[in-house]
């Protein structure tokens, strides 16, 4: 894993993506720094760093798409599907390699506090664990890109649909006030959300009938629940939406000033479930 890790880390810098994308965040922040907390004086460098995460949407999927789409258009993935090393181990190395990456502009970031310091009050206890927050939310989003970047050979394809979820999540929960909260709307809703969910288990399975008696069992389970029990569905989809806003345990952090552990490890849990979506991508590949 280290062996990849390091090559991965190089490729980043060779190809100047890991520069490029390094540099962009830092001077978007940096700009942010200006002008709310040096020009308008405000204290939390927090506030700052929430107008960033924007940034971070639009050059995770730039830092995120080489890292299998490329190597499959190159067909140098066959070279990692037959190596000894542990398929983990190599989704792993890559993994950390551009997670390292992004922690160039949050390490950049650790020294704003300490400038508003020297100016006059500060909060660095606030400031400092919304940057840990941040950088963990950049890391979910990471992990999002290398799964989608793991599920075709086109970098452009994955770049666009990492963006496309990442901007879906990021604007989800405005969305939320348009969500029909009926018990008819919400079963409707979860049949269609089931069916997209047999189309992502057949794209990794490539076996129709386990994407065949997932979708039919989901059907029949959610038109019985209907009749049996209706209200059951009554802001269903609300609530269960409500749960993928990653950026709630961020503002908690940034605005509301509250330290989350539990919002923590909601980001790590999130982080290792598309690692392991990633592995699993990878071993069905490797075994047809």
């Amino acid at each position: 894993m280290k062996a990849i890790y390091k090559r991965e880390l190089r490729s980043y810098f060779t190809s100047m993506i890991g520069c490029a994308f390094a540099a962009v965040l830092t001077v978007i922040g940096g700009v942010y720094f200006m002008v709310y907390n040096l020009t308008s004086g405000y204290p939390y460098f927090s506030y700052s760093l929430s107008g960033v995460i924007f940034a971070v949407l639009i050059t995770v999927p730039v830092l995120s798409m080489k890292c299998f789409a490329e190597e499959r258009k190159n067909k140098t993935d066959q070279l990692l599907l037959t190596s000894p090393v542990p398929l983990t181990k190599i989704i792993l190395g890559k993994y950390f390699a551009m997670i390292t990456v992004f922690a160039i502009p949050c390490l950049i970031y650790c020294l704003f506090p300490l400038i508003i310091k020297f100016q006059g009050n500060a909060h660095l206890l606030v400031d400092y664990s919304s940057i840990l927050a941040f950088y963990l939310l950049g890391c979910v989003f990471i992990g999002i890109g290398m799964f989608l970047s793991s599920l075709t050979e086109s970098p452009v394809i994955a770049a666009i649909s990492t963006f496309g979820v990442l901007f879906f999540l990021y604007m989800l929960d405005n969305l939320l006030n348009y969500v029909p909260t009926s018990a008819l709307s919400g079963v409707i809703i979860t049949i269609l959300f089931l069916s997209l969910a047999a189309g992502l288990i057949y794209h990794i399975t490539k076996n129709q009938i386990i994407a065949g008696i997932a979708e039919i069992a989901g059907l029949v389970l959610s038109i019985a629940v209907y009749f049996i029990k209706s209200s059951v569905f009554e802001n269903f989809i609300h609530d269960i939406l409500k749960h993928f806003v990653l950026t709630d345990v961020f503002y908690n952090f940034a605005q509301n000033y509250i330290f989350d552990i539990g919002g923590l490890l909601y980001y790590l849990s999130v982080i290792i479930l598309f690692i392991f979506l990633t592995v699993q991508a990878f071993q069905k590949r490797r075994w047809s």
